[in-house]
């Protein structure tokens, strides 16, 4: 590893594919550039270590570049996202057993956000009223569209998410082992995780993110602007190529290499501006 290598982190998600992909394929390094990936377990672990330039850039959670950006919760350094890595990708998973309840609760359909909603609302009464323990739910981080399409969710069905259950931060890759260990009652958080826990039999997918956020914004690229004396070859040419114009030429030559992984030819991609 050199001065002029960028270090990138990371957290195992399926929005993080393209720099990884980048990466492995050598297509980064094709371009010229020397990256080094770091996988992390928690969304705050990759912001301090971005923000104190222990990584040159990130996959980061697009809400909480902004507040990093404005000093909410945290120290104030401010970031730039040339391009987002993810939209949409999120998903609520309850447990079999909720599940069961939001059913037997609900009057209507239970794909209907609101109808699943309300059903909430009902089993949480019925749980307070019998002095039971709240539900307990995570979520991936407070600056997340996790967090918000969680609240928004249970707020439809007249759940306060502060008083009328638990809702705590859990990093993604320990989501699963919580549902199965009963630490918690469902989770929001991105793929793959709300798959894996249908694969194991322990959750089930009661609602993607978009049928509560349509176009929620999810992982972007982002990097420190003082990141560029870190690593300057590397920076100046990432930067200059994420300001090049989408020349045919370029199409062309993205096209060409991708077939190296594809097992045929991408009709679809145009070649035109």
């Amino acid at each position: 590893m050199t001065d002029d290598t960028m270090r990138i982190g990371f957290i195992p998600l399926v929005d993080a594919a393209a720099l990884i992909i980048a990466v492995d394929k050598r297509f980064a390094a094709d371009e010229g550039l020397a990256i080094e990936l770091t996988r992390e377990v928690s969304w705050s672990n990759v912001r301090d270590k971005l923000n104190i330039g222990v990584f040159d850039a990130a996959h980061l959670l697009a809400p909480l570049a902004i507040a990093s950006s404005l000093g909410i919760g945290h120290v104030k350094v401010p970031l730039v996202a040339p391009f987002m890595l993810g939209l949409n990708g999120n998903a609520i998973t309850v447990s079999p057993g909720l599940y069961d309840e939001l059913a037997a609760a609900a009057n209507g359909k239970l794909d209907d956000p609101e109808v699943s909603a309300q059903a909430l609302g009902r089993v949480v009464a019925e749980r307070r009223g019998r002095g039971a323990e709240p539900l307990t739910f995570g979520m991936t981080f407070p600056f997340s569209t996790h967090n918000y399409q969680i609240r928004f969710w249970m707020a439809a069905g007249g759940v306060d998410p502060d008083e009328d259950v638990r809702l705590v931060v859990l990093p993604p890759p320990y989501m699963v082992d919580s549902l199965a260990s009963h630490q918690v009652d469902g989770f929001c958080v991105g793929a793959p995780w709300n798959s894996v826990a249908v694969k194991l039999g322990i959750g089930r997918i009661i609602h993607f993110g978009c049928d509560i956020v349509a176009r929620a914004p999810e992982k972007c690229w982002r990097y420190a602007p003082r990141g560029r004396s870190i690593a300057p070859a590397c920076w100046s040419g990432c930067c200059a190529r994420s300001a090049a114009r989408r020349t045919s030429s370029t199409i062309r030559r993205v096209k060409t290499r991708s077939l190296r992984f594809w097992p045929r030819p991408i009709e679809s991609m145009s070649l035109r501006r």
